[in-house]
């Protein structure tokens, strides 16, 4: 669970970050996940954004995501959110101590 001040770090991270994944009409599927995980785990920090024909919502994409790869949802906003988990070979990015 991030803190405040570690999600607030983490948002100046991702500021101009562009999305790697897109969420559309096919939803979040097994073979989406695998990536996402795959992702999540060498860069620890990512992007995603929602497409306009997608039965999801950022908030319920993210959500969605997280519980099914353990990951913290750092920020929603419009039809992007960013995603954040400690890579468990190579940390790369330092969280500031709370």
């Amino acid at each position: 669970m991030l803190k405040n001040k570690q999600r607030s770090y983490l948002r100046s991270l991702s500021n101009k970050m562009d999305p790697i994944f897109r969420v559309g009409k096919e939803g979040i599927t097994d073979n989406f996940l695998k990536q996402v995980d795959e992702a999540l785990e060498a860069r620890e920090l990512i992007k995603l954004a929602i497409l306009k024909n997608s039965f999801y919502t950022a908030r319920e994409a993210s959500d969605a995501i997280c519980k099914e790869l353990k990951c913290d949802g750092v920020q929603c906003i419009g039809s992007k959110f960013v995603l954040y988990r400690e890579s468990k070979k190579k940390p790369r990015i330092e969280l500031p101590q709370v």
